[in-house]
């Protein structure tokens, strides 16, 4: 009988707007996690540097990387949770590989979640006041571009859990991950 390692690496993806941080917050608290959402890997290189100039994409890479290195330390027990919004394209693949690396490099479970809802709803969560200034993504345009040319990455973890959050809160999101990662439900 082997024991399974009581840290995770939990990635949860998905489009700007659909709640990713507001769930991840209520999801580490459950876990016991720590958090790290995309915007504290890109806010510090946004903030020195134009989004996709060469010093941006240098630093936010050596942020990324040292991230990792430091959480790739950590003690098997604390679990981490990260949020991004990764596409179907060959980059945002190599990125993904990148958290399932660092939970194999950790020896713990890596989850992935694919969280969406629908177009409305997201246009709507876009728009909301506040999230210009945690310089995040709120032109509408930008959104519908990304939905029509690209979908979801959905990546393979050693669990994959997809939730449609139209209409669920945060609270029940978070609550319906935690079901599927303890194993109680069908979530999907």
């Amino acid at each position: 009988m082997s024991i399974e390692p009581s840290g995770l690496v939990v990635h949860i993806n998905g489009w700007p707007g659909t709640g990713k941080l507001t769930i991840a917050r209520h999801l580490a608290e459950r876990l016991g996690a720590r958090l790290a959402d995309n915007h504290t890997l890109i806010n510090p290189a946004e903030a020195l540097f134009a989004r996709g100039t060469p010093l941006y994409r240098s630093l936010r890479a050596a942020i990324r990387e040292s991230v990792f290195e430091h959480v790739a330390k950590a003690p098997a027990e604390q679990s981490f949770v990260f949020t991004d919004a990764l596409s179907d394209d060959a980059a945002d693949s190599r990125a993904f590989e990148d958290y399932a690396a660092l939970a194999q490099r950790r020896g713990v479970r890596f989850v992935a979640v694919v969280i969406d809802c629908d177009l409305e709803e997201n246009l709507k969560r876009l728009t909301r006041a506040g999230r210009a200034k945690q310089h995040k993504l709120t032109d509408p345009e930008v959104l519908l571009g990304l939905r029509r040319a690209h979908r979801l990455l959905r990546g393979n973890g050693d669990l994959l859990i997809e939730i449609d959050v139209t209409g669920l809160g945060a609270d029940e999101a978070a609550e319906a991950i935690v079901s599927q990662i303890k194993g109680r439900s069908t979530v999907r």
